[in-house]
């Protein structure tokens, strides 16, 4: 069941399974950055208001805003 990073806490590890239609604007960004569909990530933490979130994949962190985030369509595993 696809899923946001809102509803992660920090430690859950998650799948990226595609982008919500509406993200086009973002999509092309977030593929350039390696988040493509089928990538797993763990998330490390938030920011105190909650935006950005810090996110580990394939060896490095990335930080997202709340909109980036937001386009991403997830699956928690």
């Amino acid at each position: 069941m696809a899923t946001g990073l809102k509803n992660l806490v920090i430690g859950d590890l998650a799948k990226i399974v595609g982008f919500e239609p509406t993200g086009k604007p973002y999509r092309k960004k977030l593929l350039a950055m390696g988040l493509t569909p089928g990538t797993e990530f763990s998330v490390t933490r938030f920011a105190p208001m909650g935006d950005p979130v810090e996110i580990k994949l394939r060896g490095f962190a990335l930080t997202l805003r709340k909109d980036e985030a937001s386009v991403l369509q997830i699956e928690k595993l």
